[in-house]
């Protein structure tokens, strides 16, 4: 065996595994404060890149403050998707939420077509292209950057909501609704706030994803690679997002390294229903997650 090969592409995998960890964390953020299955989480990644696109390359801004833009643009975008077509569902069965964020994705693929077409698009060159050597291997520089922002995004956010007033907030719903109230936590705010944070996230994870591969308007089909993620990892777990993310990373670049790029969901899939089967909560998750 050529070890390092496989060495390789690990680490081209974990890099790969440190976005869906990212992207995972937004997701989880959402279903743990409001218990909605956000199935439009990969179109909230892609819109965050295209703002970005518009504002580097239509309009010609810095770079830096295209993403700065991008990053508050999609926070806006998640205050109004919370606000508009969200919070008027709270109480109605779980299904017709999920099916709101369902036509939420064909709204925003729509929009993007609408503005941008559906060609693909480069974004502008923001990071280095430097050859990459871990020892002797080597690791594509994007992929290396992108986990580098990945990685210390997570480390933010996880400090953030760990003592951050608003994020005891949200954990303190997330646990205990009614609890939540009663001590006086406005809890239709921290659901705004847990949209806005998540929408941020998604949009830095989109950011990095276009960079690294480019954008399109069928980018969104990033987020079901997501979706095996959190529901690997339990829809309420965020060790579960960080671990599931790393290992489907992973498992996605050792089975397109070594049997084809083709089977690489017909590997994450397989990892999902095998897991699924074991346990129906996920790896991390718990027994009072409600099955649509």
């Amino acid at each position: 065996m050529d070890w390092l090969y496989l060495l390789e592409i690990s680490l081209a995998g974990i890099g790969t595994g440190g976005l869906y960890a990212l992207t995972a964390l937004a997701f989880v953020m959402v279903y743990k404060a409001t218990r909605v299955v956000n199935l439009a989480i990969g179109e909230m990644l892609m819109m965050g890149a295209y703002i970005f696109f518009g504002m580097a390359s239509s309009l010609h801004w810095p770079v830096w403050l295209a993403i700065i833009a991008a990053i508050l643009g999609s926070g806006i975008g998640g205050a109004l998707i919370e606000r508009l077509t969200i919070r008027p569902m709270l109480g109605e069965p779980p299904i017709s939420v999920l099916m709101v964020t369902v036509g939420l994705s064909s709204i925003l693929i729509g929009v993007v077509e609408l503005i941008w077409t559906a060609d693909p698009q480069r974004l502008p060159e923001f990071m280095s292209n430097d050859p990459i050597m871990i020892g002797e291997a080597f690791v594509p520089p994007k992929v290396f950057y992108g986990f580098l922002v990945a990685a210390a995004l997570i480390a933010v956010a996880l400090a953030v909501f760990r003592w951050w007033r608003g994020g005891v907030a949200l954990r303190a719903t997330a646990s205990d609704q009614a609890a939540a109230y009663s001590v006086g936590i406005n809890v239709p705010r921290v659901f705004s706030l847990a949209w806005i944070a998540a929408a941020m996230i998604a949009a830095v994870a989109g950011i990095v994803v276009g960079a690294i591969g480019g954008i399109s308007s069928s980018m969104g089909v990033f987020g079901l690679s997501v979706l095996v993620v959190v529901i690997v990892g339990g829809l309420d777990s965020v060790l579960g997002a960080l671990v599931a993310g790393l290992g489907i990373g992973l498992l996605e670049a050792i089975a397109g390294g070594y049997v084809g790029g083709e089977y690489k969901l017909l590997t994450t899939f397989s990892t999902l229903i095998l897991v699924l089967m074991i346990r129906p909560y996920g790896l991390f998750g718990t027994h009072e997650i409600e099955r649509l």
